[in-house]
C-alpha cells in the first residue's frame, strides 16, 4: 500500500517499548499504528475480548478478527485516508478522526447518542444528577453472567439514585433480551454499535465496569471480574453518592 505513495510516505516498524511515539502517547501493547504523529489504530482496535462459552475466541475492535478480508479492507481504508488527509496539510481534521482515548480514559459520560432495545434514546440530560454504571459484556462471557446480577443487587439497594446502562458487545439482541428477562431490574439495555464503542474508548474486554459520577465526570473504571472488584467499585460508589 505504501508503494503507491511513490515515495511521499515511508513505512516505518518501531518496538513499542523503544518508540517515543508509543511513549508519548502511552501505548504499553502492540500493535499501534501511526501516521506521523497521529495515533490512527490502538491495540484496542485489534484487539481480543476473551473466551465464547464454548472455548472459542471471541474478538472485538474496529479491525478484529484482522484475518478476516472484509477487516483487512476496513483498516486499508481508513488508513489510505489518514494518509491522504495528512499529505494534504489536512492533520487536524486526521487528528480529529483518528483512534480514541484508551479503554477507561475517558474523562467524563460522552456525548454520545445510545438508544436502547425498545427505541428510547439516552441522553447525558436524562442522567443529570445521577450516579452511572456503565457495564461492558457480552451474552458469551460467563464471568459478565455474575456481574450483571451484583448490579441487579446495587440497582435495588440504591434504586433511581443510580441509573445502569449496560452496553452488550458482539451479542445477539434476543441473547440480550433473554438475560434481561432473567435478571428483572430496570436496567437500560443497550446493544453496542460502534459509534457507541469510540465513544467509550474502545472498550476491548468483558465485563468492563465504568463509574460516571453525579457531574457525569469519570470516577472510576474496573477490567475483568477479579476477587476484590465489588468491594472497590461498591466503596467507589458509597463515597460519589455522598
Amino acid at each position: 500500500m505504501i508503494e503507491g505513495y511513490g515515495g511521499r510516505a515511508a513505512f516505518v516498524s518501531e518496538n513499542y517499548g523503544e518508540s517515543k511515539l508509543a511513549k508519548r502517547f502511552g501505548v504499553k501493547r502492540y500493535p499501534a499504528i501511526f501516521v506521523d504523529d497521529v495515533l490512527v489504530a490502538t491495540p484496542n482496535d485489534f484487539g481480543f475480548y476473551g473466551k465464547g462459552e464454548g472455548g472459542e475466541t471471541k474478538s472485538g475492535g474496529r479491525y478484529a478478527p484482522i484475518r478476516d478480508a472484509a477487516s483487512q479492507e476496513r483498516f486499508r481504508a481508513d488508513l489510505t485516508r489518514m494518509i491522504d488527509q495528512i499529505l494534504a496539510g489536512h492533520k487536524d481534521a486526521a487528528r480529529a478522526q483518528a483512534a480514541p482515548a484508551k479503554a477507561g480514559e475517558v474523562a467524563a459520560f460522552p456525548a454520545v447518542r445510545i438508544t436502547d432495545l425498545d427505541g428510547k434514546v439516552l441522553t447525558r440530560k436524562d442522567l443529570a444528577g445521577r450516579v452511572v454504571l456503565v457495564e461492558f459484556w457480552a451474552t458469551w462471557c460467563p464471568p459478565c453472567r455474575g456481574a450483571l446480577t451484583w448490579l441487579g443487587d446495587l440497582k435495588k439497594r440504591y434504586g433511581d439514585r443510580v441509573a445502569v446502562i449496560t452496553i452488550a458487545i458482539e451479542s445477539e439482541e434476543a441473547g440480550i433480551r433473554q438475560r434481561a428477562a432473567e435478571l428483572k431490574v430496570p436496567f437500560t439495555w443497550v446493544k453496542s454499535t460502534p459509534e457507541i464503542g469510540r465513544a467509550f474508548g474502545d472498550v476491548s474486554a468483558v465485563p468492563t465496569l465504568l463509574v460516571f459520577d453525579r457531574q457525569g465526570r469519570t470516577a472510576g473504571i474496573y477490567f475483568g471480574a477479579p476477587a476484590n472488584l465489588h468491594q472497590e467499585a461498591e466503596t467507589k460508589l458509597a463515597s460519589v453518592l455522598k
